[in-house]
């Protein structure tokens, strides 16, 4: 991890270690074990103290397991096939006590993704976020209503090495690194720059 990650300042080893593995045993986890990392996300920070995140979940070798797989792209499947549980996140758009507009609905949904996200690695689990998923069939197929948007989905696993990803697979098995902190923050204003990768 040294190698590849290495903060500018001074952080938490807990958020410098979190990354997204895919290499899963196929195990399933306990259901105190999954409920643990839900726990954890229902702690997140939220405006007005909505809470608008919803986890709409399916363990492995459940009747509900194949309406999430079937949600997700050919190659998220190729590795997801070994997870323990895959979770569809989503968030409310209003607030819960007055129906009006929550602006903040993804971002603080976001938080509690992270939470659950943090959670998990300290336990050693893998807990891998996805955009690669059909949205519109996950808002059919789970009956999800319209004053709910699709976030995100999230597999979640027993860590398993690496050998047993494909070969294509096995060689992005590795934390990535991250932008240089100069590149994610401007001072006072916003500031137009030149993307980079």
């Amino acid at each position: 991890m040294d190698e590849i990650r290495q903060a500018t300042y001074p952080i938490s080893s807990m958020i410098l270690n979190r990354w997204s593995p895919r290499s899963m045993t196929g195990e399933r986890l306990e259901p105190q074990e999954l409920m643990s990392l839900f726990e954890a996300a229902r702690w997140a920070p939220s405006s007005s103290n909505n809470q608008p995140w919803i986890f709409i979940y399916a363990e492995r070798d459940t009747s509900e397991w194949k309406l999430l797989f079937d949600l997700l792209v050919p190659f998220n499947q190729s590795w997801t096939v070994n997870a323990a549980a895959l979770v569809v996140v989503v968030s409310k758009n209003t607030f819960y006590h007055n129906g009006k507009p929550a602006r903040t609905h993804s971002f603080d949904t976001g938080a509690a993704w992270m939470a659950l996200a943090l959670e998990g690695t300290a336990r050693g689990y893998v807990v891998h976020g996805m955009e690669g998923f059909d949205y519109e069939k996950a808002r059919i197929s789970l009956q999800i209503p319209d004053d709910y948007t699709v976030e995100a989905m999230v597999a979640i696993g027993k860590r398993a090495p690496k050998e047993k990803l494909s070969a294509e697979l096995q060689n992005r098995e590795k934390p990535s690194s991250r932008k240089p902190l100069e590149q994610i923050i401007m001072k006072g204003k916003f500031e137009k720059r030149i993307e980079q990768a």
